[in-house]
């Protein structure tokens, strides 16, 4: 508890005499080091007015009454004080004053403790807007603020109130050098911290925004996908064990309809609709964005698709992610790609080889990718197009060499 004494003392402002010759009287509070001063109200004729004993005096026809409301605001600040200091660990001199003109206190939080009720809140969100996974990887962001608190400030917790640039900075710098993470995900550690930080300011935990300054270190990703000449390899190897020559089909499956993991391992026969063009079209939701997506299903998928109908709504067999990953890694090192492949691979080999590559444009990538917005798809496959113009670039130099050699 504070043991912090608090000062009042009430001060005339002989400068500010009005036509009665009456100047105000204001009241001056020190607390912490801290000094606030404040109109009382009430008028004093400045010669009757006694410092020392902070009385007016009696020769003032109005000193009693004047007397008594100055001991009735004394009494009150000091019952706000006492009240404040038997209530909370922590106030301030704002606090006292904001008590006194009945301004109604913020609750005081700590980041730690709401970040914990942030998780509950979104808890029971699990199942009907949320995805289980989603929630975990805000437990784990709690986790790490949780451990940075006890590194850093050997505290079990932090206010609220006093978050600011570099508190982020910091926890970043643990992260970095602590936990080893990569920059990227940093990014998605120090994002997920900032949503309940918005939602502290619009309940008005906050008055700002402590990290409205920062800014995430950009990451470039380089985007590894099959060539043309390698998506041919992999298309005409010829597996004996079956195991991997399904999990061959599936990637193909990949290569040609952009499907996350997610998406091809829960595709079922209804998700299968004859388009307005008489094509077949895949129609489902994409589990991480739940954005519909549709995509014309080309005739290599087709294949595939026919190839693994059976009488189950399910149209391909139960693989799971893990097992998919290792197995394409063996099926890698039998053909000869030297590319660490993954389920992921198909999908981006799909936007650059099968779909960038052969001039679709960029819009109808993020379509067919099924982005929340299409700058997703511009930052992770740019550098894909600038290769495609390099391309076209050099055969267009070759054929203009071979032009003004047939001119001479």
């Amino acid at each position: 508890m504070h043991q912090e004494k608090i000062t009042i003392l009430f001060v005339i402002s002989p400068t500010k005499i009005n036509q009665k010759g009456l100047c105000p009287l204001n009241c001056r509070i020190t607390f912490n080091k801290e000094r606030k001063q404040f109109s009382t109200g009430l008028f004093v004729n400045p010669l009757y007015w006694k410092n020392k004993l902070q009385k007016v005096s009696e020769l003032d026809n109005n000193s009693k009454l004047m007397n008594a409301q100055l001991e009735q605001i004394q009494n009150k600040i000091n019952k706000i004080a006492l009240v404040l200091q038997l209530q909370s660990e922590d106030y301030s001199l704002d606090d006292i004053y904001n008590k006194y003109i009945g301004k109604e206190l913020k609750k005081k939080e700590n980041i730690l403790s709401y970040y914990k009720q942030y998780l509950s809140k979104i808890k029971k969100l699990v199942g009907l807007e949320l995805k289980e996974s989603t929630y975990n990887k805000f437990v784990y962001v709690g986790n790490h603020l949780e451990a940075f608190l006890k590194f850093k400030f050997k505290k079990t917790d932090y206010p609220l109130e006093e978050l600011n640039l570099q508190f982020l900075d910091d926890f970043e710098y643990y992260l970095r050098t602590e936990k080893k993470q990569a920059q990227i995900t940093i990014n998605k550690t120090t994002q997920r911290l900032r949503t309940p930080i918005k939602q502290a300011i619009s309940e008005g935990c906050l008055d700002r925004d402590p990290f409205v300054l920062h800014k995430s270190k950009t990451v470039r990703k380089t985007v590894i996908f099959l060539t043309t000449e390698e998506l041919k390899t992999f298309e005409g190897a010829v597996l004996h064990q079956k195991r991997l020559s399904t999990v061959q089909d599936l990637f193909i499956f990949c290569c040609y309809t952009g499907l996350a993991y997610n998406e091809m391992a829960n595709l079922e026969k209804q998700n299968i609709q004859i388009g307005f063009d008489d094509m077949n079209w895949i129609q489902m939701k994409r589990e991480k964005t739940q954005r519909q997506i549709s995509i014309p299903i080309l005739p290599k998928a087709q294949e595939i698709i026919d190839k693994y109908s059976t009488d189950k709504n399910r149209i391909f067999p139960s693989i799971s992610n893990q097992k998919f990953n290792s197995y394409l890694k063996e099926i890698s090192a039998i053909i000869g790609i030297e590319k660490r492949l993954t389920h992921h691979i198909a999908r981006k080999t799909f936007a650059s080889t099968v779909l960038l590559y052969n001039d679709v444009p960029m819009e109808i990538v993020s379509e067919l990718l099924g982005h929340s917005n299409m700058v997703i798809t511009q930052e992770s496959y740019g550098k894909v197009v600038q290769k495609k113009v390099s391309e076209e670039m050099i055969r267009l130099n070759i054929k203009l060499f071979k032009k003004d050699l047939q001119d001479l």
